[in-house]
């Protein structure tokens, strides 16, 4: 035994991009937590969990933390989410 364990934590969303959205959606408002793993979450259809969608980017960047966009994303990766513009 390991010493460590995954929760699994069904949901039903209506499609994958409601999947993901809900995903994380869910590991922001777990992140706080220093045991989730943000790049860990994936998604998967229920009769297919074999196949995984990664939900999180999770690249490692300059002084170890992790991009923390959405894993198809096309702008450059960044350990934070942008916060509302102030002016």
């Amino acid at each position: 035994m390991t010493g460590r364990y995954v929760i699994h934590l069904p949901v039903r969303a209506a499609d994958l991009a409601r999947a993901k959205i809900l995903g994380r959606t869910a590991g922001w408002a777990l992140g706080f937590l220093a045991v989730v793993e943000l790049g860990g979450i994936t998604v998967s259809a229920e009769d297919e969990q074999c196949v995984r969608h990664w939900v999180f980017c999770d690249r490692r960047l300059d002084g170890g933390r992790r991009c923390v966009l959405r894993a198809d994303h096309v702008t450059p990766c960044t350990a934070r989410l942008p916060g509302p513009s102030r002016k």
